[in-house]
């Protein structure tokens, strides 16, 4: 290996299994959605998941890896423009960039809007959100048709430009995925890894199973069939 390359642990193994569950579960909700019908059990069960994931995230972005805390790629205004002038710093290619940043933070604010509507939705057929009953009609009304008719399409472009920025990125022989499957990335600067031993992977078991502990008391509240 080249003495001036750094093999650095960027993102932990409980990011990287959120990451790629998390995709599972929103091509799972989307086709779900789009099949209707019977498979809207599936659908609440995928979204059911989609949240733990991100109440899971949220908390991980605070406690998790050193790469993996939303306090490494909170981004100043100045280092946004420096790095789109192409005079970004070193440690704007270990973990995400400033607008990979955005990115992030747009997909997990929309899926939580999206699974938050979700929870106060009403199709009028079957199938309520669990908190439907503790808000007016008028709310329930105004999260069925964002759920239905607005975030759904917001996530789907979120995707879309994602899904792009991974090409243009290979394109420029900067392979995203790679990392997001190992874990390390090769680099030139020297920098601190991300912790990713047995006691931080057990820690991250302990939040998962409390942010799933915490989703399965909120669709309890659901109001009994009749």
């Amino acid at each position: 290996m080249n003495p001036h390359i750094n093999k650095v642990r960027v993102w932990d193994l409980p990011t990287r299994l959120f990451h790629w569950a998390l995709v599972a579960c929103v091509i799972g909700l989307a086709i779900s959605g789009t099949i209707g019908g019977n498979a809207m059990v599936w659908h609440f069960r995928f979204g059911y998941c989609v949240l733990t994931l991100l109440l899971f995230r949220i908390i991980w972005g605070l406690v998790g890896g050193r790469w993996s805390r939303f306090s490494a790629f909170i981004y100043s205004p100045r280092s946004v423009l420096a790095y789109l002038k192409g005079v970004g710093k070193p440690e704007h290619s270990v973990g995400h960039s400033p607008i990979g940043a955005g990115s992030v933070f747009a997909m997990l604010g929309f899926l939580l809007a999206q699974v938050g509507t979700g929870l106060l939705s009403d199709d009028e057929i079957a199938f309520a959100g669990p908190l439907t009953s503790f808000v007016s009609n008028a709310t329930v009304n105004l999260a069925t048709n964002y759920h239905k008719n607005i975030g759904k399409w917001v996530i789907l472009a979120l995707v879309v430009l994602h899904i792009a920025a991974i090409v243009f990125y290979l394109w420029r022989k900067h392979n995203l995925v790679n990392a997001m499957l190992h874990g390390d990335k090769e680099l030139v600067s020297a920098v601190p890894s991300s912790r990713d031993d047995a006691a931080s992977r057990a820690g991250a078991l302990v939040v998962l199973g409390a942010c799933a502990a915490a989703v399965y008391w909120i669709s309890s509240l659901a109001a009994p069939a009749f």
